[in-house]
């Protein structure tokens, strides 16, 4: 990749891998392409979501309320998801065959307690940024390169986000895996194909 792509890896975190609070099937498959994508990489982001225990996006801190249940928060609907990645636990670590030392620049996010955050340019209210679009600005990146977890969830999210702040957009599907929640993942990848972004 040229010095102005950068590739953002997602959330590839013990929680979201086999095993995990959260785990997406097949989680850890995306480990080996990842890595080999980042030994050819320059600039390279990981994501980290990163909760406190409290957080509000956790069903267990909503009374009489299950996961995958949807519910109204201040800035629209929320998915109330299982408590993981709490700031502190295994479960919020990288997964450890993830050569995280070949990255310049971690980005934590969701560690807000009362807005949850599956991009990793902006909180879910769209407005709050993470500061990763001034990082990118200011190392001169125009292109982005995005995988990791979960494909219709996180990776799109900050795919989507990307594409509007301005950046060329690629996502790497056989470096992703999805959750599928009620068809999210079709419903994701014809956002995407729809808003221009080039998926492979």
């Amino acid at each position: 990749m040229t010095a102005t792509t950068a590739l953002l890896v997602i959330d590839v975190q013990n929680d979201f891998c086999e095993g995990g609070a959260l785990a997406v099937t097949g989680g850890s498959e995306v480990i080996a392409p990842i890595n080999k994508m980042m030994e050819s990489s320059e600039i390279i982001v990981l994501s980290q979501d990163w909760h406190p225990e409290d957080h509000q996006s956790f069903a267990t801190n909503h009374q009489n309320r299950s996961p995958y249940e949807l519910v109204d928060m201040p800035y629209g609907p929320q998915v109330l998801w299982p408590a993981h990645c709490v700031i502190g636990t295994s479960g919020a670590d990288f997964h450890p065959d993830l050569k995280t030392g070949l990255a310049q620049m971690v980005v934590r996010k969701g560690f807000r307690r009362e807005i949850d955050s599956y991009s990793a340019f902006f909180e879910n209210d769209k407005t709050t940024p993470t500061g990763l679009d001034g990082y990118l600005k200011s190392r001169g990146v125009t292109t982005v390169t995005l995988a990791g977890l979960a494909l219709d969830f996180c990776v799109y999210y900050s795919a989507m986000d990307a594409q509007a702040l301005g950046y060329k957009v690629v996502v790497e599907t056989d470096a992703c895996r999805a959750i599928d929640l009620d068809g999210s993942l079709d419903a994701a990848l014809s956002a995407m194909r729809n808003a221009g972004i080039h998926i492979k």
